[in-house]
């Protein structure tokens, strides 16, 4: 059964993008997704589990809408399921083409113990297309994917970009625990201590906290009247014909991320 969603929780509380995207669901379909979705970025940062219940409702609703599937990559993602979340960022790379969760995608691929991996997403030529905050979080990932395989001087490296060293805020502070951790495991105590010393100690806790990034919100909220799909109804907008509904999908156990990584692998990787 899907999960319970709240009486103040309302379909117009998602952002008019998302909304026009699940316009190829009839209304009752797209009201019923569109709630779940609303669920999913409430609940992300506090309960993932949780969260990952309301995106596969969503994804059981939605059919081939690539915020269903993104949503669900991001709760799998955020709750440790990381072969589920390679296949549903795959899936929505498919759908829209956008190489925005390239980052996800390499970091999930190290949760699966597979660093090597890692690197070759960074090796992706769309990478040149992510944003600039996109390409920073990347290569934090690379950086770690390179710890992993124990070559530190290589994890330095790939900090030391124009790109990455321009990064300002919450995200710069984040660099520097990256390149600290990297000049640490490569005996430069000093220099490591000399990255943190830019920070202050709340800035430095602020970005150990924050576990995803700009680039992994979710939804973002607008909270909009429902004016706006009232006067659509008075023009005469019609709803598209309903997707048919996918398959149950049950929650997936760790156990079996392995088995999903492998059938992910044999459509994605590659090296094969």
């Amino acid at each position: 059964m899907d999960p319970e969603v709240p009486e103040d929780v309302l379909f117009n509380q998602l952002d008019r993008e998302v909304r026009g995207r699940l316009r190829t669901l009839s209304k009752e379909q797209a009201e019923r997704v569109g709630k779940h979705l609303v669920m999913v970025a409430r609940l992300i940062d506090t309960d993932p589990e949780e969260a990952y219940l309301h995106a596969l409702a969503a994804v059981r609703g939605a059919g081939r809408v690539d915020v269903a599937h993104e949503a669900a990559g991001l709760a799998a993602y955020r709750s440790g399921r990381y072969a589920e979340a390679l296949r549903e960022l795959r899936t929505v790379r498919r759908l829209n083409g956008s190489p925005e969760h390239l980052p996800v995608i390499a970091d999930a691929e190290r949760g699966l113990g597979r660093p090597e991996r890692a690197i070759v997403v960074g090796n992706d030529p769309e990478v040149a297309a992510l944003s600039v905050d996109g390409q920073v979080e990347l290569a934090m990932v690379l950086s770690g994917a390179r710890l992993d395989l124990g070559e530190p001087e290589a994890a330095v490296a790939v900090l030391d970009s124009p790109v990455v060293r321009a990064a300002t805020g919450l995200l710069a502070a984040r660099v520097a625990q990256a390149r600290a951790t990297a000049l640490t495991a490569l005996g430069r105590a000093a220099d490591a201590a000399s990255e943190l010393a830019r920070f202050t100690q709340e800035e430095l806790d602020a970005a150990a906290g924050d576990l995803a990034g700009e680039d992994d919100e979710v939804f973002v909220f607008d909270l909009l009247e429902e004016a706006d799909e009232e006067a659509d109804e008075e023009r005469g907008v019609p709803d598209a014909a309903a997707i048919p509904e996918v398959a149950d999908v049950a929650p997936a156990s760790p156990e079996d991320d392995q088995a999903a990584a492998a059938a992910a692998d044999d459509e994605e990787d590659p090296t094969r």
